[in-house]
């Protein structure tokens, strides 16, 4: 008797101890179900190392673009691309399609929806006229055709006279009309007489 009662006893606690294990898997599979839906969906969806970028318009080679990384977030609410160990990109105008202008930076941003632009990190840039400008940022809104920065903007031109814009500057994006905000510089006498008639 003792024996039967030994055996009951075993497959009731085997019953109870199989249950345990049910509603705790059930719970497990119902927190995992849970958290799926807040995982963060923030991670690159493609990633090109070496980049060679070449952007063209109705045949005309428009931007050419180089970067030793560069990762696309799609996923996300606000899509971008980053270059986050440099860029170095050539633009090319239609006027003048054999002299191209640069712009290098140690780390680059694009939001694709806004058509914004970001560089950071000794940006640099030179013009197909030959101007150099120096600072450390500066933003790119496509949409509205401008450039600007509020870092202290260092220019040197062609004819190499200088100038220094201490809180920034607001530009045309093809470099045709710049403003420097509290600008001093050293410029050529027969500049500053052309630019007075």
């Amino acid at each position: 008797m003792k024996f039967f009662r030994n055996i009951s006893y075993k497959k009731n606690i085997a019953y109870l101890f199989s249950c345990a294990i049910f509603f705790v898997i059930t719970s497990c599979e119902e927190d995992l179900t849970k958290n799926k839906g807040k995982q963060s969906k923030n991670f690159p969806s493609q990633i090109i190392n070496n980049a060679n970028i070449i952007q063209r318009d109705s045949g005309f080679v428009t931007m050419r673009a180089k970067a030793p990384i560069i990762e696309k977030y799609e996923l996300i609410d606000s899509p971008y691309t980053v270059a986050r160990k440099g860029i170095d990109i050539q633009f090319f105008d239609k006027k003048k399609p054999k002299i191209p202008g640069t712009i290098k930076a140690k780390y680059a941003k694009f939001y694709d929806y806004k058509k914004f632009y970001e560089a950071k990190g000794n940006v640099r840039i030179t013009t197909n006229e030959g101007d150099k400008f120096a600072m450390q940022s500066i933003y790119w809104d496509q949409v509205k055709k401008n450039i600007y920065t509020k870092d202290t903007v260092y220019v040197t031109r062609k004819d190499g006279s200088t100038l220094i814009g201490a809180h920034g500057m607001r530009a045309k994006d093809d470099f045709s009309e710049y403003v420097f905000f509290q600008n001093s510089g050293d410029f050529a006498a027969p500049e500053i007489s052309q630019n007075k008639k």
